[in-house]
């Protein structure tokens, strides 16, 4: 089993269906890795030899921002957006949709579930 940048790649699968396995590489990214490491792209991730996996290590290490790296860069650029009080972070302070979705319907991935309110009347 082939581990790059701290994770393991999939059995019995293509190169370059596999690397998208890691988080920030998407499938371009995955078929420009490959290129510029001179591996087939059909080729199975359990064929990959060492000295493969270390190319394509080195190759990912050296121009992609990936895993925990881009996770927190995502997190700062949100956080900053919250602190200078734009639109889109207060959006995102709200935990409302950011990027000009509907909100009377719908939105309810980022709104959580529905929160029924209930009437009370008197007796």
């Amino acid at each position: 089993m082939a581990r790059i940048v701290g994770v393991d790649l999939p059995k019995q699968k293509r190169c370059d269906v596999g690397l998208t396995y890691i988080h920030g590489i998407g499938h371009a990214s995955a078929a420009k890795i490959l290129q510029a490491a001179s591996i087939d792209p059909s080729k199975s991730t359990d064929d990959l030899s060492e000295e493969e996996v270390s190319r394509i290590t080195a190759i990912i290490q050296r121009d992609y921002t990936v895993e925990g790296e881009l996770q927190r860069e995502v997190q700062l650029n949100i956080k900053r957006l919250m602190d200078i009080g734009c639109y889109r972070g207060l959006r995102h302070r709200r935990s409302l949709p950011v990027r000009g979705q509907r909100t009377s319907t719908n939105a309810r991935t980022r709104k959580g579930p529905r929160k029924t309110v209930g009437v009370r009347r008197k007796k």
